[in-house]
């Protein structure tokens, strides 16, 4: 069993995790969106434009995780914000 799949089975008997593995055909030829992919990677990319999420620079995953709370809670807010002006 690889190490990916160790960690997963390991973090499944605390928290409910699933994790989806998503092949590109072999017919594809250049560039083809893969399903979901596209939001994993508009959310890293708004994570970003945090300095302290730019880079791993937290010790703790415990604080890595609060900052990203952080973020998306700013960033919630900034929404709902632009919805009430306008």
């Amino acid at each position: 069993m690889g190490s990916l799949a160790s960690w997963l089975f390991r973090l499944r008997s605390c928290r409910r995790v699933r994790l989806e593995i998503i092949k590109r055909s072999d017919q594809a030829k250049g560039f083809v969106l893969l399903p979901k992919r596209w939001v994993v990677e508009r959310t890293f990319g708004w994570f970003g434009k945090y300095r302290r999420l730019s880079k791993d620079y937290e010790y703790l995953t415990a604080s890595s995780e609060a900052m990203i709370y952080v973020a998306m809670l700013h960033l919630m807010v900034r929404r709902i914000e632009a919805k009430t002006l306008f």
